[in-house]
């Protein structure tokens, strides 16, 4: 049993949404099947994945449905971040009510997988990216908070190993860290997964590797070539 790590998987099977990927070249041509072929090699029914964020093109839950019966359809339990393009994401409470326990929504909360508390949120632009606004000052706040309130959950239920999961990068390379690093390392963390990146030029650009105790993972659908990470 192992806990595998996926993010950026940006499915359009409903009807009403055609969102091609393939138009983005290489990795993202007939994506979803090459997903579901390397998944179903590596992934087993007793095994765990983290989906980090941008699952779905859907605006609205109920044109999400076929994309997430599609991933439940896959081997495993699963666990979802939300993502910058996860526009269909409702409440998390609904959310959790739609599907069984091999479908599981992590807002403001943490999930247990092989003895190991997940916890995690959507994250945001970080204060020194070009560009950052007011606007973006009081989601990353809020993205902090829920970050907070998660690993704080885990670690009050008594969790002393803890996986962090994100959707935006918690810091860029060259050690730019943020309140998500702060966090990840007051709580002890060891292991953060997170998204959002594509393209050779902006993988560069995400932390990666071992950083003040810390080891750090992108886990973006296309750098992973469409095979998931095994990361416990």
């Amino acid at each position: 049993m192992g806990i595998f790590a996926i993010a950026d998987l940006h499915l359009s099977f409903s009807e009403k949404i055609h969102k091609p990927m393939d138009i983005f070249g290489g990795e993202w041509v007939e994506h979803a099947e090459k997903l579901k072929e390397n998944w179903e090699k590596i992934v087993s029914e007793n095994d765990t994945v983290i989906v980090a964020g941008d699952v779905s093109w859907a605006l609205k839950q109920e044109d999400a449905i076929a994309d997430l019966e599609w991933v439940e359809r896959l081997p495993g339990r699963k666990i979802f971040v939300k993502g910058n393009h996860d526009l269909w994401w409702s409440s998390v409470g609904k959310l959790n009510r739609l599907f069984d326990a091999d479908m599981l929504f992590l807002q403001n909360n943490f999930f247990e997988a092989e003895g190991v508390a997940v916890c995690g949120s959507r994250g945001w632009n970080c204060p020194w990216e070009d560009g950052f606004s007011e606007h973006d000052e009081k989601i990353y706040k809020r993205e902090i908070l829920r970050l907070s309130a998660s690993l704080n959950a885990a670690q009050q239920a008594g969790f002393s190993e803890l996986i962090g999961a994100l959707h935006f990068p918690p810091a860029a390379r060259g050690n730019r860290s943020s309140g998500f690093t702060e966090l990840f390392e007051a709580y002890g963390v060891k292991t953060v997964i997170y998204g959002h990146l594509h393209g050779e030029e902006c993988f560069k650009t995400g932390i990666q590797g071992v950083v003040n105790g810390v080891h750090y993972h992108l886990i973006s659908l296309d750098f992973l070539k469409g095979i998931p990470l095994r990361i416990a």
